[in-house]
């Protein structure tokens, strides 16, 4: 594929994952944080806070002197532990709402030169909490359902020269999925009740991210790519299975 390849959020979980697919087929890969990664993965690393304009700005610039071109942005950094909803503070909400529905649109916003000059094409990963309810999660699920219609907007407003597009992640398990689903015990009695048989990687949301930056997806844009194994199962089948013992 090859290209240069910006993955916000890049060096753990989803979002590392998402690099080293790109790093895989040729690209040159950014990544950028708050704070340095602890290991070396072959991505060059910028130390930029994505909810601050001045220094996203800063960091694409200094894309561009390095690498002469931006060719695809994945929008991946997010994230936000369960909060209730009648007690969080509004300084926790609007916390949620600037990291997982403002910063893509700050980074979008800044990358758009580079990128309608390169007919390049950016990624927002969504989840699944933007076409669901999110009870404990509500600030979260609402900034990633702004982040699918923002997706759809930009597409329309930037074709033909930038492509956008949205992933929706299932459930996936990265480093802190024992801890927030209670364990192997816990992680292998969520996977049996859904449809795939397991729980998504990281490597499933980055095949999908290298396929929508790719040539085969010229036509795809405003789409919001559902990867998720089939989705959650209603609870209602859970209360019927415990009801009837069937």
């Amino acid at each position: 594929m090859g290209g240069v390849v910006l993955v916000t959020g890049g060096s753990r979980g989803i979002g590392r994952g998402i690099a080293q697919a790109f790093l895989a087929q040729g690209s040159t890969v950014y990544t950028c944080g708050r704070t340095p990664p602890s290991q070396d993965d072959g991505s060059r690393f910028i130390q930029a806070d994505v909810r601050d304009a001045d220094q996203v700005q800063a960091m694409i610039q200094q894309i561009i002197e390095r690498s002469g071109s931006l060719d695809t942005v994945v929008n991946n950094a997010g994230g936000g532990p369960p909060a209730d909803a009648a007690t969080a503070s509004p300084r926790f909400t609007e916390s949620i709402i600037r990291l997982n529905l403002l910063a893509p649109l700050i980074v979008s916003q800044a990358a758009y030169t580079a990128l309608r000059d390169s007919r390049g094409s950016i990624i927002n990963i969504a989840s699944v909490s933007a076409i669901r309810s999110s009870p404990g999660t509500m600030a979260y699920g609402a900034a990633k359902a702004g982040l699918v219609s923002a997706t759809l907007s930009l597409a329309q407003e930037w074709g033909p020269e930038v492509r956008v597009n949205a992933i929706i992640a299932g459930l996936i398990k990265t480093e802190a999925a024992h801890e927030h689903y209670g364990g192997e015990g816990g992680i292998k009695r969520l996977e049996s009740r859904l449809p795939s048989g397991r729980m998504g990687t990281p490597d499933d949301i980055a095949r999908a991210c290298t396929f929508l930056a790719s040539k085969d997806a010229d036509y795809i844009s405003g789409a919001s790519l559902e990867v998720f194994g089939g989705g959650e199962p209603p609870s209602f089948l859970t209360f019927i299975e415990e009801a009837t013992g069937r």
